[in-house]
């Protein structure tokens, strides 16, 4: 099981049960791409200005966006499409996954306008996040790909519908 640590910046994502949801969508995630236990991944529950600010910083684009994400390891594959690199057994002392972020308006907005439940969307936006962590990413067709298909199939066990497939009504 995955260690979540919870900073609440935004006090509206007090209204949804977001720990238990990231540790859900955390421990899909490491399953999923078969890495080991005894990570910890910091989650920041933020609102559209700080995550601008942070997007603005990390990746020189000032606008909001749903979630973002720095791991702590380069587990990229060396070429597109390839799985990620291993992460290596939790040692512990500092089994720091990485840290994901998550903006409340932009993701509220979206799963209305994708007629999504809140829940939902968020699960699958952290099983997203922390699939970057563990390597996985969309820059080039091969790789989303492998990412797209393996979200897809990961929030089907965890009986939530495929955001890339099946964009019809709840």
């Amino acid at each position: 099981m995955t260690e979540i640590d919870l900073v609440i910046e935004d006090e509206r994502w007090a209204q949804l049960p977001l720990l238990t949801l990231a540790t859900r969508a955390v421990d899909a995630a490491m399953a999923a791409a078969g890495a080991p236990d005894g990570y910890e991944v910091a989650l920041l529950a933020c609102d559209d200005a700080r995550i601008a600010n942070l997007n603005a910083e990390f990746r020189g684009k000032p606008v909001p966006t749903n979630v973002l994400s720095w791991p702590a390891f380069d587990l990229a594959p060396l070429s597109p499409g390839e799985a990620p690199g291993a992460l290596p057994p939790a040692s512990g002392f500092d089994d720091t996954l990485g840290d994901i972020a998550l903006a409340y308006d932009t993701c509220i907005a979206e799963a209305r306008a994708q007629g999504k439940t809140v829940e939902d969307h968020v699960t699958h936006l952290i099983l997203h996040g922390a699939l970057h962590l563990l390597g996985f990413d969309h820059e080039t067709e091969a790789d989303a790909h492998r990412m797209e298909t393996l979200e897809s199939q990961t929030l089907a066990e965890m009986g939530i519908r495929d955001p890339y497939r099946d964009m019809s009504g709840p």
